[in-house]
C-alpha cells in the first residue's frame, strides 16, 4: 500500500471517504461476521438499476434471472399512470386499466407478506418457485366401494338409479387408478365421463353431490365462457386454475379433484359456416390434452396470466374430467338412426315410433355425437357416455319431499323457527309437480312454483302469533282457494299440545 492511501482518519466519523478494506487493513481489525455473512448470502441486483438488495430491500422475483425492486416498479406503475393507463390526475386520457380485461395490479406489500402462496399436503405454505413433489398416494383401502357411493347418493337424488351406478363405478375406477398408479406394468386409463340428459334432470347437483361425499376439491366451470387462446373469453387452462383455488391453492389436492364442465354441448362444430370457429371446435382441439393428462401452467390466486400474478405447473393426469350437456335435437339425430326402414310397405317403420320415448337420449352412441359436431378425437377422450332420465310426476313428487335438503324440507324448517308447523297434501305436491313439467325446466321449476304460493304465508305468519300450523291444499295451488291456517291451542302448536 502506498504513502497516499494513509491518512488521518476519525473511526467514529461517518462520511469517511476511505473503504472498509483500508480501514481493516490500518487497523488490523477484520470482522469476521461479515465475512460469514458474504460466504452464506448472494447479493441479488435490480434488473433495471442494478443496485444491490442490501441497498434497495427484498427484490421482486420477476422470472428466474430477473429481479426488480419496489422503487422501479412503483416508477413504471407511475409512468403508466403519466400516459392514462392509471385514470389518476395526471393521466393524459380517461382510461382505466382496472376496467380492462386480463390486466390486474397487486399490492407491492403484499408480495412479501400476504401474497397467494402455494400449500402442500400438510396444510404448510410453500413458495410458488419450489418443484412439486410426488403427490401422496391414496390408500386403496379408504375409497368408498361403489354400492356405498350409490347409497349416499341415494340419500340426495332421487331416481337416476342408472346414472348414479355409473358415476360410482367409474369413481372408484379413477381413484383406484390413482392410488396403483400402475398394476403389473399396465397403465390404466383416465376415466372421464360424458352425461347427457335435459335441463333441470340433476346432472349438476349429481356431480356435486359426489364431490361433497368424496371430499375431494371440485370445480365447476361453464364451456360457453371457453375460446381459443388469443380472443376474449377464458382460455382453457382457466378450468385448472379454478379447481387449484377450489383446493386453497394446494397443488397436490388439487390433482386429485374433479372438474365439470357443463353446457358441454355449445362445443359443437358450427356447420356451413367459413368464420373461424374459436369457441367451438377450436376449444375441443385445445382441450385434448387437457383431458388426457398434460402440465398446465395456471396463476396462483388470479384466473389470468400476466406478469404480475405468480403461476405453478398442475399436472391433470389424475383429474377427474366429467363434462355435462343437454345437447338439444339430439333426440332427432337418434331418432333418424333407429328409423332405418322405409315407411311404406309391409316393413314400414312408422317415423313417430319414437316419439313417445321420453329417454331416447339414452339410447346414443359415438356415431351420434359425432353427427351433433363433437370431433372423434374429443368423444375418444371421453369413454364413459350415459345419460340421465327425462323426470316425471312421481319422481318430481319425490324429489319435493324425500332427499335430506328437500324443498319441502326447507321450508318447514324455516316455519319451525318461527314455531309454525308447515304440511303438503298429497294433492298439492302433485299439483306442484304438474305445473313444473308443463314449465319444462325439470326440478328446476319447482322451487320457482313453491316461492310463488309462499310468499303470502311467509309474509303474514310474523305478523300473526296465534298461528300454529298451515296446510298447502290442492285448491291453494290451482289458485280455487286458500291454505288451512290453524291456531295455537293454549300457546302450543296442536301436535304439542295433543303430545302433553
Amino acid at each position: 500500500m502506498s504513502d497516499q492511501d494513509y491518512r488521518e482518519f476519525d473511526p467514529n466519523e461517518t462520511d469517511n471517504d476511505i473503504s472498509d478494506e483500508v480501514i481493516e487493513e490500518v487497523t488490523g481489525n477484520k470482522d469476521s461476521s461479515k465475512d460469514d455473512k458474504k460466504d452464506n448470502k448472494t447479493t441479488e441486483f435490480c434488473y433495471i438499476c442494478h443496485r444491490p438488495d442490501n441497498i434497495t430491500g427484498p427484490l421482486i422475483k420477476m422470472a428466474p434471472g430477473m429481479s426488480v425492486c419496489t422503487e422501479c416498479m412503483q416508477r413504471t406503475f407511475d409512468s403508466m399512470g403519466s400516459f392514462g393507463f392509471g385514470g389518476g390526475d395526471n393521466s393524459k386520457s380517461n382510461m382505466d386499466m382496472s376496467k380492462m380485461p386480463n390486466i390486474s395490479f397487486l399490492n407491492l406489500g403484499s408480495l412479501f407478506n400476504d401474497g397467494p402462496k402455494l400449500k402442500n399436503a400438510h396444510g404448510t405454505a410453500k413458495a410458488a418457485d419450489e418443484k412439486d413433489r410426488p403427490a401422496p398416494a391414496i390408500d386403496i383401502n379408504n375409497i368408498i366401494p361403489p354400492h356405498k357411493i350409490k347409497e349416499k347418493l341415494d340419500e340426495y337424488v332421487v331416481g337416476q338409479d342408472y346414472a348414479k351406478k355409473v358415476m360410482s363405478v367409474a369413481v372408484y375406477n379413477h381413484y383406484k387408478r390413482v392410488a396403483t398408479g400402475t398394476m403389473d406394468d399396465i397403465e390404466i386409463e383416465k376415466s372421464n365421463m360424458l352425461m347427457l340428459g335435459p335441463t333441470g334432470s340433476g346432472k349438476t347437483y349429481l356431480v356435486r353431490t359426489l364431490a361433497r361425499l368424496l371430499d375431494v376439491p371440485l370445480a365447476i366451470t361453464d364451456a360457453t365462457s371457453l375460446t381459443e387462446a388469443g380472443y376474449i373469453g377464458d382460455d382453457i387452462e382457466s378450468v385448472v386454475s379454478k379447481l387449484l383455488a377450489a383446493a386453497g391453492n394446494d397443488v397436490e389436492r388439487c390433482q386429485q379433484g374433479i372438474i365439470f364442465i357443463d353446457e358441454i354441448d355449445k362445443l359443437a362444430k358450427k356447420k356451413n359456416t367459413n368464420q373461424r370457429d374459436v369457441s367451438g371446435e377450436s376449444v375441443q382441439q385445445g382441450m385434448l390434452k387437457l383431458l388426457e393428462g398434460a402440465d398446465v401452467e395456471v396463476p396462483i390466486g388470479a384466473s389470468s396470466k400476466n406478469a404480475m400474478v405468480p403461476t405453478t405447473t398442475i399436472n391433470t393426469r389424475n383429474i377427474l374430467f366429467i363434462c355435462g350437456g343437454a345437447f338439444p335435437a339430439m333426440d332427432e339425430i337418434i331418432k333418424s338412426r333407429l328409423n332405418k326402414h322405409s315407411s311404406m310397405g309391409f316393413m314400414a317403420d312408422l317415423k313417430d315410433k319414437y316419439d313417445d320415448d321420453k329417454n331416447i337420449l339414452q339410447k346414443v352412441t359415438v356415431e351420434d355425437l359425432r353427427e351433433f359436431g363433437m370431433i372423434p378425437e374429443f368423444i375418444g377422450r371421453l369413454p364413459i357416455v350415459f345419460a340421465t332420465e327425462m323426470l316425471d310426476e312421481d319422481m318430481l313428487v319425490r324429489i319435493l319431499k324425500e332427499p335430506k335438503n328437500a324443498i319441502i324440507k326447507q321450508y318447514q324448517k324455516l316455519l319451525e323457527l318461527d314455531e309454525v308447523k308447515l304440511e303438503f297434501d298429497e294433492g298439492a305436491l302433485h299439483a306442484i309437480a304438474k305445473k313444473a313439467l308443463d314449465k319444462k325446466l325439470g326440478a328446476r321449476g319447482l322451487r320457482s312454483i313453491i316461492e310463488e304460493f309462499m310468499l303470502d304465508i311467509m309474509y303474514e305468519i310474523p305478523k300473526d302469533e296465534n298461528i300454529g300450523q298451515v296446510v298447502i291444499t290442492e285448491d291453494y295451488i290451482e289458485k280455487k282457494g286458500g291454505p288451512k291456517i290453524l291456531l295455537r291451542t293454549t300457546g302450543l302448536i296442536p301436535e304439542k299440545a295433543a303430545a302433553n
